[in-house]
């Protein structure tokens, strides 16, 4: 026989179960015994080629169906809509709450789907995963071919009920929905689809990728290890919230067979709140399948196989078999963008309709840039964790071309960075332009509160590189784990005026390299460390659950060490440097100074010196001070609290407040008091004046930084 769809066997049994024979009541119409029958289904052997067509006869089907069986027969039972019914206890939600956890902004969609392709990836075959969004708006007849399709006669009574309850948050984007397509015959659809991808694979109820994904709220099925991206099951929920119609269609090519096939699983889950439609009361969402013959009634819609046609109808059609998903958003929409009002490039023109697939193409590529700009970057000779790509259509033609997001356009600078990391290409100081400086960040890990989770040290790798003209914003540090999506992009503070503009990267976890001691704690550590929008490492729940409770204060000492080390990298105080000029008044006197404590008797005899100060004057009138203090040996039991104090020409002048301080290299500052890392020979720290506290501008008058030394804790 031939074998170009699904092995007989399971075929079989399946077009049984939708037909609702047995395999003795096959047998009969066959003039086989049930034997026979049995052998097919398990295997064991298959019919003779003149007993097919007695087969499909008792099917209901032709003979080529059951020679390519890359379909069901038509005889099964039907594919429409199954919604759920009111709960027995007449309990009501008036909407998902997951689909309401993010704004419906197509940024959002892109990072969280973006997330979950990069969890689903297939890596044994070293390829990426390609991610490509397709915006379609149809009208006309395409437009109502899709509502044949999907049923829409069937439909509109429950999206009617809906919009007329004024009561329910949802109604007011089922109205704007229902009216863009009454009132401007036409529909926006947003087809995410993803290649070298798992699928969505497994059981229809059980537990499984399908089960998490389609059935289920809050299950992100994602491996026990924490190195995935996503961990609440929150992300999938952007699909239906970016849907006016709370409706998402889905196609899927699936890794590892299920009921003996891969391809073309297709189901459909719509998202509405609770809803009377006549006599019957609904509980909420409902799904789009054929009917389950194993469920009380064979009420329950399933996922089916599809045929070619109707994958064509519902604009599900994937460009090839490798395995990957199809989401397609029925009436995308975007509410952050519109609330943005960004305008049309210089080489864009308004179209009949707006501008609005123009913003939402651009929205989508600029937020795949953003957040994934590093999972785009690959060494030398060796292909990238994501490629992705937008192209926007209209009635099946190209409004815009596909465009493949560059990283190097994206983020130019911090790619370089990341580039010249993977290809060994990093040096230890910055001396020239377009050099990568490499150093390491100590992240160190609590222990768990069920004492098994181990403890240790995690080297994070940053990279720091001056910035590419025309980039903005500048000095900002962006930080990721090991699926390299942006999960931190916040500004470097204190960066003296003057210093060229730069770019920094922060690699934690299994990012920072394979050798990496602790990397899969560090990913553990971290990801419990995010909340849903995993857009920041912050106290979380998780976090408190599985740590001490005061361990989201290594992450923070994680980051205030990484800036301190930016700085470092960037500028070093110059020995004996003069003062310099700002705005053209010139610092005309600073003076570093150095008040010891009256020592305690059997305390130690070395004590730090403030050995050079480089200033500059701010914008506002206050002083940045970047200061030296050398540390002779023994001197580290010290501790120093700089002053700083208006020279004046009698008298001992007027001493002024600080409005930040910071420790720049081996110390740290505590309780305003540096303190010294043990064994350091000499330290750096920057402080900046506060200009509320000086009755003149900086510049116009002199300025002495006095070092008081305090002993120990004395």
């Amino acid at each position: 026989m031939e074998t170009t769809g699904t092995e007989f066997g399971p075929w079989l049994a399946r077009q049984l179960k939708l037909t609702g024979k047995s395999q003795t009541e096959l047998a009969e119409e066959v003039g086989v015994t049930r034997a026979a029958v049995s052998a097919w289904v398990t295997k064991r052997s298959t019919p003779r080629p003149e007993v097919v067509a007695l087969i499909a006869q008792a099917l209901g089907t032709d003979v080529a169906t059951v020679h390519t069986r890359d379909t069901d027969t038509t005889a099964g039972l039907p594919v429409g809509w199954y919604h759920r019914p009111e709960h027995a206890d007449r309990g009501r939600e008036m909407g998902n709450a997951a689909t309401f956890a993010f704004d419906a902004d197509v940024g959002v969609l892109a990072r969280e789907t973006g997330q979950n392709s990069l969890d689903a990836r297939l890596i044994d075959n070293g390829r990426p995963v390609r991610l490509r969004f397709t915006l379609h708006e149809i009208t006309g007849e395409k437009l109502a071919d899709f509502l044949a399709a999907v049923q829409w006669d069937e439909l509109y009574p429950h999206y009617a009920a809906v919009a007329g309850d004024a009561r329910q948050k949802v109604s007011r984007a089922v109205k704007a929905g229902l009216k863009d397509l009454h009132e401007r015959d036409r529909l926006v659809l947003l087809r995410v689809d993803d290649y070298n991808a798992v699928g969505l694979t497994g059981d229809e109820y059980d537990d499984s990728v399908y089960a998490a994904v389609v059935r289920r709220t809050l299950d992100s099925h994602n491996e026990a290890n924490g190195t995935s991206g996503g961990s609440y099951g929150l992300g999938k929920a952007t699909l239906w919230g970016t849907s006016r119609l709370g409706l998402v269609l889905i196609n899927s090519t699936l890794s590892e067979p299920y009921e003996g096939r891969t391809g073309h699983r297709v189901v459909g889950r719509l998202e509405l709140p609770w809803r009377r439609v006549g006599d019957e009361a609904l509980a909420g969402p409902a799904w789009f399948g054929r009917a389950d013959p194993d469920t009380p009634g064979a009420r329950i819609a399933r996922s089916w196989w599809a045929e070619e046609d109707t994958v064509r109808r519902l604009h599900l059609v994937r460009e090839n078999a490798e395995p990957g998903t199809s989401f397609l958003v029925v009436g995308a929409h975007d509410v952050a963008g519109l609330a943005a009002g960004k305008p049309l490039g210089e080489d864009e023109e308004p179209d009949d309709n707006g501008d609005e697939l123009r913003r939402m193409h651009r929205r989508l590529v600029e937020a795949l840039g953003r957040n994934f700009w590093a999972a785009m970057t690959a060494a030398e000779d060796t292909r990238p964790q994501l490629e992705a790509s937008v192209r926007t259509l209209r009635d099946g033609r190209e409004l815009i071309a596909e465009e493949r997001v560059d990283p190097a356009v994206a983020e130019p600078s911090r790619t370089r960075a990341l580039k010249a990391f993977l290809d060994r290409g990093t040096v230890a100081r910055l001396t020239e332009a377009g050099q990568v400086a490499q150093a390491t960040v100590p992240l160190k890990l609590p222990g768990g509160r069920d004492g098994r989770s181990t403890t240790g040290v995690h080297e994070a790798v940053l990279l720091v590189t001056d910035a590419v003209d025309g980039e903005d914003p500048t000095n900002v540090m962006a930080a990721m784990r090991g699926n390299r999506m942006t999960v931190r992009a916040k500004n470097v503070p204190g960066v003296r005026m003057g210093a060229n503009p730069f770019q920094a990267v922060l690699l934690t976890g299994t990012a920072a390299g394979e050798k990496a001691p602790y990397a899969l704690e560090a990913e553990r550590f971290l990801r419990a460390a995010e909340p849903p929008e995993h857009n920041k490492w912050m106290q979380t729940e998780d976090l408190t659950n599985e740590y001490a409770s005061s361990a989201h204060r290594r992450v923070t000492t994680m980051i205030h060490a990484a800036h301190a080390q930016v700085k470092e990298l960037l500028a070093q105080p110059k020995r004996k440097s003069s003062a310099q000029r700002e705005g053209g008044n010139l610092a005309k006197r600073i003076a570093p100074k150095t008040n010891p404590k009256p020592r305690p008797r059997g305390g130690a005899t070395a004590r730090p010196v403030l050995a050079d100060l480089q200033p500059v004057v701010l914008p506002d009138g206050a002083w940045q001070i970047t200061g030296e203090i050398t540390v002779p040996r023994g001197g580290d039991g010290w501790g120093a609290r700089p002053t700083a104090v208006l020279a004046a020409r009698s008298g001992p002048g007027f001493r002024i407040a600080w409005a930040e301080m910071e420790g720049v290299r081996d110390c740290e500052v505590v309780d305003g008091i540096l303190r010294f890392t043990s064994g350091a020979h000499s330290a750096v720290f920057r402080a900046v004046t506060d200009p509320a506290t000086q009755p003149v501008r900086g510049g116009r008058s002199g300025l002495v930084v006095e070092l008081d030394l305090v002993e120990g804790d004395v």
